[in-house]
């Protein structure tokens, strides 16, 4: 089930555009400025075209550790950095501020993202201490911002925490789509750069039949064929990185090799 922004695009990649650390953050570099996160990420988002993806998310992967709230120069940056770069996009892009739903909605209404992710809703325990994502607050505002066409993308399964809701998974995902409106659900693994279990797919997707269902870490060149098989599309950043590595530059020759086998799968 494409989103209407994919007109028919069968089974859409989604890669991430990684900012570095935004100020505020600790490992944030004060003397190279935000213009140096700019001319990064648009060098990631180049390739990441080039290569053929079919949207981009952009998101402060790099702001350790997380944070629930979002500092003020954290969401200027951010807003900054996407602005300056949308001259260049040739695609649909998101945003997504590790871990506030508000700011993320914020950022995506302002610089007219398609769509945000975030974890919306549930209770976790997690390395950033008890989660307690506000999502009623975060669509609310998204209606207030006049940006009701801008997807909401719920990571249902948090990295880095543990569900403190014993409801199994697809009772989860299908509660989040009646209780609290998400406009997609994504699976995603314990890490970044580590893949959902697919018998989780298979529940998630089985159980839903109104919203697309999307594999959100973990994907790469050898389970793409297996995760396709299942979800309706993915969120894929680590594998298109340099040496696979998640901090590092994006890797175009990887991300052509990936698109081309996915190109294979459609």
């Amino acid at each position: 089930m494409p989103f209407d922004f994919f007109g028919a695009k069968k089974k859409p990649v989604i890669a991430m555009a990684h900012i570095g650390a935004l100020p505020g953050a600790p490992l944030y570099d004060a003397a190279a400025g935000v213009e140096k996160l700019i001319a990064d990420v648009l060098k990631d988002v180049d390739k990441l075209q080039e290569g053929g993806v079919d949207a981009i998310m952009f998101g402060n992967e790099n702001d350790r550790p997380y944070v629930f709230a979002a500092p003020l120069e954290g969401v200027a940056a951010m807003t900054a950095v996407v602005q300056a770069v949308k001259p260049a996009l040739k695609v649909p892009f998101g945003v997504n501020y590790l871990w506030d739903p508000k700011a993320s909605v914020a950022i995506g209404a302002t610089t007219g993202a398609k769509f945000v992710r975030e974890i919306f809703t549930g209770v976790f325990a997690s390395d950033m201490g008890i989660w307690e994502p506000d999502c009623a607050g975060a669509a609310r505002l998204r209606s207030n911002l006049g940006r009701s066409d801008m997807k909401l993308l719920f990571n249902i399964n948090a990295e880095f925490a543990h569900s403190l809701d014993q409801r199994p998974i697809e009772l989860r995902a299908k509660s989040a789509v009646f209780s609290s409106l998400a406009d997609a659900i994504l699976v995603s693994g314990p890490l970044t750069g580590e893949p959902a279990m697919q018998s989780d797919l298979r529940k998630v997707k089985d159980m839903l039949k109104s919203v697309p269902v999307f594999a959100n870490t973990g994907v790469n060149i050898d389970n793409v064929a297996d995760v396709l098989s299942v979800a309706d599309g993915i969120i894929i950043g680590t594998h298109f990185k340099i040496d696979g590595n998640t901090w590092n530059a994006v890797d175009g020759n990887r991300v052509k090799r990936f698109m081309d086998k996915v190109a294979g799968l459609r």
